[in-house]
């Protein structure tokens, strides 16, 4: 089973960037988007008879979304943590026979930090949501997790350690995250790689000269570490200032 995750910064925009040919060309069985951007009836997505489409908007327009499409129906979908409520449309979960898909947009604590309190306590609801499921099947989550777990997951570790993304407690958070169950799916394949990242900024040539972080994962439960076959990120792949990233599973 192939899985792919893209925070695409704005669908619509997107598409108009090259999002079809990618879709088309990856073939995969899972798509998930983060950060869509849009409220429903604002797209009309050709992906072909074979995706069934689920979308989570934001009230808020123009703002976050989360979206899953998959060529297997689910067995159930859930909007949200608690009771289908989820106002920024951060989360959508899908279950399916073997396991649970999450796919997630986690909140930025802003420039200034001025959400880092409200993100810690998001990130202690969002662990209890996994492991509660986990208990259940295996869960694979998959998105925009909004932090550099590690100094190799960023070209500039050491002016960024104040800066969102990368301060001691997002990145304690992670740590708390992975060492609850679950196995950040590219360093199960390549611990020390440097130099992959999956978001750079817009300012100029920093793409260019890679200048990136590494902030979108493929987390799944421990247990499924033998059934894991390959990971990558798909650096070359234009469109947002994210790019996307691949997780081959056995099921």
């Amino acid at each position: 089973m192939k899985l792919i995750s893209w925070n695409v910064n704005g669908l619509r925009a997107c598409v108009t960037k090259g999002f079809y040919d990618y879709f088309k060309e990856s073939a995969a069985d899972l798509f998930c988007v983060q950060e869509t951007k849009l409220q429903e009836g604002q797209i009309s997505l050709e992906l072909g008879e074979e995706y069934y489409q689920y979308w989570n908007y934001a009230l808020k327009k123009g703002y976050s979304g989360t979206g899953v499409f998959t060529k297997v129906k689910p067995l159930s979908v859930r909007y949200g943590i608690e009771d289908n409520e989820e106002p920024e449309g951060r989360i959508l979960t899908l279950e399916f026979e073997h396991f649970y898909l999450i796919n997630v947009y986690t909140p930025n604590a802003k420039r200034d930090l001025s959400r880092l309190e409200d993100r810690m306590e998001w990130e202690d609801r969002f662990r209890i949501y996994i492991q509660e499921l986990d208990k259940l099947k295996p869960v694979i989550v998959c998105g925009d997790l909004n932090v550099a777990h590690e100094e190799i997951d960023l070209k500039n570790p050491k002016s960024n350690r104040e800066n969102s993304g990368f301060t001691l407690e997002e990145r304690g958070k992670m740590t708390t995250l992975l060492d609850s169950g679950f196995i950040d799916s590219y360093r199960h394949f390549y611990p020390e790689k440097e130099g992959a990242y999956t978001w750079w900024s817009y300012m100029p040539k920093v793409r260019e000269r890679n200048v990136g972080w590494r902030i979108d994962y493929f987390l799944a439960s421990s247990r499924l570490a033998p059934q894991l076959l390959n990971a990558q990120i798909d650096c070359d792949v234009m469109g947002s200032d994210h790019c996307p990233i691949v997780l081959e599973i056995l099921f």
